[in-house]
């Protein structure tokens, strides 16, 4: 498989372009501060995380899913609420919490200066679970242009099912072997090498916070293993 042969670039988002983590452990850190609440909030976050994207991986699988990451998000920070003794958040906070918060995550300070040159050179989209409308408000708050977005919303099969990975090939009108999936997740990168994509992993030790990531150590399958985005850019040969 060349990498000559690449045309587009399809990006994982959550984690691999947002800072997920600092965005909740934020407003839990100022919400739990106006009830006079001490809580580990670093911990706390990772848990929405942790249950939000274990409510989305495959959803789709065996009937029609009946939420999207936004639902996931809210029904994550229910059982947190539930588990850590903060029933005294208001439904006001709550939707803030669930709701604003990821609609406003910013991206890794890597990225934005990266993206415009790759568009230069390829198609790049966004290829993600979250929701259309948390990728339409985090683009524009962070002044990112994506050429298309593909969320699993729209598709009805999610990450890491063969049906996600083969109707964006279909969208783009491209073989899989003419994309390159972009991630900080093997799990992501491994079920589109299953497929026939190309792969680069861009390594995220932060998205976690204090915690080492899931996946730390990248799979040596991927065709490309890099620190961070600009290294992507020189590797893909469309330096920064």
């Amino acid at each position: 498989m060349s990498l000559s042969d690449v045309r587009a670039l399809t990006f994982d988002t959550g984690g691999t372009i947002l800072d997920w983590h600092t965005g909740f452990k934020t407003i839990l850190s100022e919400t739990g501060a106006k009830h006079g609440l001490e809580r580990n909030w670093h911990d706390i976050a990772n848990d929405i995380r942790r249950k939000g994207l274990g409510k989305m991986l495959n959803l789709g699988k065996d009937e029609p899913p009946g939420y999207n990451f936004d639902g996931a998000h809210r029904m994550a920070l229910e059982e947190v609420i539930t588990e850590n003794g903060l029933e005294a958040f208001t439904e006001e906070e709550r939707h803030t919490i669930a709701y604003d918060a990821p609609h406003n995550f910013e991206c890794w300070s890597d990225f934005p200066a990266v993206l415009p040159k790759l568009r230069e050179k390829y198609m790049c989209a966004s290829f993600t679970i979250l929701s259309f409308r948390i990728i339409m408000d985090t683009a524009r708050r962070n002044g990112l242009s994506w050429d298309a977005v593909f969320s699993c919303e729209a598709i009805g099969k999610y990450k890491i099912l063969p049906e996600a990975y083969d109707t964006v090939a279909h969208y783009l009108q491209l073989e899989p072997s003419q994309i390159c999936m972009v991630a900080c997740h093997n799990f992501d990168l491994d079920a589109a090498k299953s497929r026939g994509y190309n792969t680069a992993f861009v390594k995220r030790p932060r998205e976690w916070g204090n915690d080492s990531p899931p996946d730390p150590e990248p799979n040596p399958i991927h065709d490309i293993i890099v620190d961070d985005f600009p290294s992507l850019a020189n590797a893909l040969g469309a330096n920064p």
